[in-house]
C-alpha cells in the first residue's frame, strides 16, 4: 500500500516506513498470519496518523495546506457539483485561468460557483499562475457574482492562494483596486455567499472572493495576512529561517480563527488530511455547504446584507483607555 500520492511531508517520515512495509506485505500477500499482521498493522497505522494530525504545529498545517496532491476547486466541482457550466472572461482584458468560475447544482440548489485553481501539472500551474490571480481575475470574479444577484443565485466561493499576483503588469492595471472593489461589492451583494478556505488563504489574494454570510475552513487549511516566511523576512530580517516562530505567532490555523470569530466552522478533513482521501473531504465539504443554504435561502435579503455587513464589523477585539 503506497502513499496516496507519493509525496510525504518531512513529519510523515514514520508514516513512509509503515506503510512500505504495508506495501510488502499486500505483495506477497500468502497465509493467514499475514493477514492478521496486516490487520494490525492497519490499525497502528490509522493511529499514528491520527496522532501526528492532532498534533500539528501552525508551520506543519502550512506545509499540509500546501500539499501537492490536496484537492483543488476542480476536484470539488468534479466531486460534489452537478450540471457545471464554466464561464470565462472579464469584459475588458481576458480570461485570468487563476480563477474557475461557473453555474452548478450543489444538492437541490442552483449556485455560482468561484474558486482559485493552482494546477497540478507544470504546465497548467504556470498558466494558473500557482492560483494567483490578476486584476482581470478579481474582475472576471466580480461579473460572475453580479450574475449570480441578478438571478437570484447563492454564491460559493473556494479559496486557495498564496496571494494575488505580484508582478509589475498586475499593479499596474490596478491590483489592489480590483480587490478592494470586491470587497465593497461583496458586501452589500444582495444573494447569500459562502466562502471555505480549503487550502491557503493568502491576504488579499485571498480576501478578494472572501467576503461572505459564512465563512468556513477545512480543517487543515491555513487564513492568513501574509506567508510564514513573509512574516518571517519582514520581522527578523533573516529570510525564512524564523517560519516556523511566525506561523505559531500569527494564529493562522482553523482552529485558532475559530476561536477569534473569524470562520463560522471548522470542516473536518479524513484521516491523514484531505490529499489522503479526496471523496471523503469533498462530502464532508458538501454537508457544511448544504446547511447553509439551507439557512441563508429562508433569510429575507435586507436582512443578510444587514447581517453580512455586522458580521464582519464585529471581528476582532479592542480596548479604550480612559482619558489621562
Amino acid at each position: 500500500m503506497a502513499g496516496p500520492s507519493g509525496i510525504y511531508l518531512p513529519f510523515e517520515k514514520p508514516v513512509l516506513e509503515m506503510e512500505a512495509r504495508l506495501n510488502e506485505l499486500e505483495q506477497g500477500l500468502t497465509g493467514k498470519s499475514v493477514t492478521d499482521e496486516i490487520r494490525q498493522l492497519r490499525k497502528e497505522l490509522d493511529n499514528l496518523l491520527g496522532k501526528i494530525y492532532e498534533n500539528l504545529s501552525p508551520w506543519q498545517t502550512v506545509q499540509v495546506a500546501r500539499h501537492q496532491a490536496r484537492p483543488q476547486t476542480s476536484d470539488y466541482i468534479e466531486l460534489v457539483c452537478e450540471e457545471f457550466f464554466e464561464l470565462h472572461g472579464d469584459r475588458a482584458i481576458g480570461d485570468d485561468k487563476a480563477f474557475i468560475t461557473g453555474f452548478a447544482k450543489v444538492g437541490d440548489y442552483r449556485v455560482l460557483v468561484i474558486g482559485h485553481q493552482k494546477g497540478k501539472s507544470t504546465q497548467e500551474r504556470s498558466e494558473r499562475f500557482f492560483g494567483c490571480a490578476h486584476p482581470e481575475g478579481y474582475r472576471k470574479a466580480l461579473h460572475k457574482m453580479k450574475l449570480a444577484e441578478k438571478y437570484g443565485l447563492p454564491i460559493i466561493c473556494m479559496i486557495d492562494t498564496p496571494g494575488a499576483y505580484p508582478g509589475i503588469g498586475a499593479e499596474q492595471r490596478g491590483q489592489s483596486m480590483m480587490i478592494a472593489n470586491n470587497l465593497l461589492e461583496m458586501s452589500r451583494m444582495r444573494t447569500p455567499i459562502i466562502c471555505t478556505v480549503i487550502g491557503e488563504g493568502g491576504s488579499g489574494g485571498a480576501l478578494g472572493i472572501g467576503v461572505g454570510d459564512r465563512v468556513a475552513m477545512l480543517q487543515y487549511a491555513y487564513y492568513s495576512v501574509i506567508s510564514p516566511e513573509g512574516c518571517s523576512g519582514i520581522l527578523w530580517k533573516e529570510g525564512d529561517s524564523h517560519k516556523e516562530e511566525a506561523a505559531a505567532a500569527m494564529r493562522i490555523t482553523s482552529r485558532d480563527l475559530h476561536r477569534l470569530g473569524v470562520v463560522e466552522d471548522i470542516v473536518e478533513e479524513p484521516l491523514g488530511g484531505a490529499h489522503r482521501n479526496h471523496r471523503a473531504a469533498a462530502w464532508n465539504l458538501k454537508a457544511v455547504w448544504l446547511k447553509y443554504l439551507r439557512e441563508l435561502t429562508h433569510i429575507p435579503v435586507d436582512q443578510l446584507v444587514e447581517s453580512r455587513y455586522q458580521r464582519f464589523r464585529q471581528i476582532g477585539v479592542f480596548d479604550e483607555l480612559a482619558p489621562a
